[in-house]
């Protein structure tokens, strides 16, 4: 509920710090008093259109501030919540501040945190509620009907049903429509499909395979490069051709030659020359003996590499093959922009596509009868739902009749409209439009209650609904500006008395020139104006119960109060005596 107003520079109101409690609260006074301004900057508060014309005389910039205190449970944390405002507490005050500077700018906050001025408006309207003679914020918006009459006597169960039977309705519809797109898209390109299979088929990718088949290049080419090698070397040790000598049989050739110079059994004629050249024999045996050494090392390095050449025996054609495998798979990925290891799954998802081309058909009658029967299990929930405010309607028409009688509206049909809407319109809370509609007078076709009733009327039907309604709504405080205009008498008395029982369950504030209506209140504000120094200010102050007896005389005999006012007023709030 509003538990603190504060009001600066505001039209004729300098400073005001107003306390509101629960229940009902009167605010009187004089005409001209002011008591609208103190509307006005509420509605500053909650988000209101305004302008610099508000900026009392003198001063740089308005401002109002509303303090509410809330159960932790109220739906204003949750809409706080999906604002990303979400610093703010459960149950903790929030305090909703607004300022306008002669620019006509205004800046709006709640506790602090800067916010757009429709951001203000929806937090606001989960709040307080206004009906005056000028704006009707609830009741004569249409779009509230439905709710109000769900509220009034429409089971939860059934309400909650329809809206799970349309959600499944609509994610059965959903899955429908995405099939049959899936089908349409896929029909469209299934020769490419099936050439891409096949392709895809006969090339058979395996997981793993770019791997494997890299690893295994990289293998074979060494294999290659080594086999080059040892058959290079052999040729070195073969003849080119045939003017060509094998390295071994100039080898031989050479020891033969240089074995010539060594002693033998020769003549002894020969013997004294040999004998005299020793050295040169000694130095041609070296020779000769290096000569065998490197035949003997030739031998070995021939059978080493005739060996080597045995084993590295490298297989151009598995390299060809396995070359030819792994760049045709990478070929294949780039056409598709994938990677080789996505190959395989490719393959499968196109042939599942395909599939579901072959199998559409069938799988499309599938989801056309699940979407068939969740369409069918929504209409019987909402008929059912239509049939309950059928009957809701009937006794919110009987309920509110019997309160219009009292509140000088006994001439008026209060009728609640039930259309349906077309099937494209249908949504998650039934199959109908509800519109509250009034004829004010016999003879008069029924219409929009903010078209057909007055300000007065409307008020005073919307207090009816209150009375009705009362504690099913979760608005924290409710205003009604005026809502005795033009009665007096019994009819005051009776809207006193409903607002005094609405005013049980919700605060309640009401601007009234009715005595019977403000001895109703279980507090009292009076507001009023005073001239300093050539300045007019516009005051409010709380009243004490013999305040009270005077404000209320006055506003029984006017400027002279006599005894039998306050007589009268002492009556009014349940006291006798003076």
């Amino acid at each position: 509920m509003l538990t603190h107003l504060s009001i600066r520079d505001v039209v004729l109101i300098e400073k005001l710090d107003l306390p509101f409690h629960a229940g009902l609260t009167a605010l009187t006074g004089e005409t001209g008093a002011g008591k609208s301004i103190l509307l006005d900057s509420l509605g500053l508060a909650l988000g209101e259109r305004t302008s610099s014309r508000i900026i009392r005389a003198g001063a740089d910039q308005s401002s109002v501030t509303a303090v509410f205190e809330l159960p932790g449970d109220h739906p204003v944390y949750a809409l706080l919540h999906e604002l990303d405002i979400s610093s703010i507490e459960k149950g903790e005050p929030l305090v909703l501040r607004r300022v306008v500077t002669k620019d006509g700018r205004s800046r709006a906050y709640i506790c602090d945190h800067p916010l757009g001025i429709n951001v203000l408006r929806r937090v606001a309207s989960l709040l307080v509620e206004i009906q005056g003679q000028h704006e009707q914020m609830g009741l004569a918006d249409q779009g509230t009907h439905l709710d109000l009459l769900d509220h009034f006597d429409v089971p939860y169960p059934l309400r909650h049903n329809t809206a799970q039977r349309w959600d499944e309705w609509q994610a059965a519809r959903r899955e429908l429509l995405q099939f049959r797109k899936t089908i349409d898209d896929a029909a469209r390109e299934e020769e490419w499909l099936r050439h891409t299979i096949d392709d895809l088929t006969a090339l058979a990718p395996q997981e793993g395979e770019e791997e494997e088949l890299a690893a295994l290049r990289i293998k074979l080419q060494h294999d290659e490069r080594r086999g080059e090698a040892v058959t290079a070397a052999l040729a070195e040790l073969t003849p080119r051709d045939r003017r060509s000598t094998v390295p071994s049989q100039a080898l031989r050739a050479a020891s033969r030659a240089l074995s010539r110079l060594l002693p033998s059994p020769i003549a002894s004629d020969q013997q004294t020359e040999i004998h005299d050249n020793r050295a040169y024999q000694e130095q041609a045996q070296e020779a000769l003996n290096a000569l065998d050494k490197a035949e003997e090392a030739l031998a070995e390095a021939e059978t080493l590499l005739s060996r080597l050449a045995a084993d590295t025996s490298p297989d151009s054609r598995l390299l060809e093959e396995t070359e030819e495998r792994l760049f045709t798979l990478r070929a294949e990925a780039r056409k598709h922009r994938i990677t080789v290891t996505e190959l395989p799954q490719f393959l499968t998802n196109l042939k599942e596509r395909l599939t579901r081309i072959e199998r559409g058909t069938e799988e499309l009658a599938e989801l056309e009868q699940k979407a068939q029967q969740a369409r069918r299990a929504f209409e019987e929930s909402a008929t059912l739902l239509s049939q309950a405010r059928q009957k809701a309607s009937r006794q919110l028409e009987k309920k509110i009749m019997a309160e219009l009688k009292p509140l000088k509206l006994e001439r008026a049909r209060f009728i609640v409209e039930q259309t349906p809407l077309p099937p494209e319109q249908w949504n998650r809370r039934g199959m109908e439009h509800i519109s509250f509609l009034i004829a004010a007078n016999p003879g008069q076709p029924p219409g929009p209650l903010g078209k057909v009733a007055s300000g007065g009327e409307l008020s005073r039907l919307m207090l009816a609904m209150k009375v009705v309604l009362a504690g099913r709504s979760s608005l924290s405080t409710l205003v009604f500006d005026e809502v005795d205009s033009g009665v007096g008498g019994a009819t005051a008395s009776a809207i006193g008395e409903r607002l005094h029982r609405v005013a049980r369950d919700v605060q309640l504030l009401a601007i009234t020139h009715s005595p019977q209506v403000a001895a109703r209140g279980d507090h009292q504000l009076r507001i009023a104006k005073r001239v300093s120094e050539g300045h007019t200010h516009t005051l409010a102050e709380p009243l004490s119960h013999d305040e009270r007896r005077e404000e209320i005389a006055r506003m029984l005999a006017g400027d002279t109060i006599t005894d039998a006012a306050r007589a009268a007023a002492d009556s009014l709030l349940g006291h006798t005596g003076s």
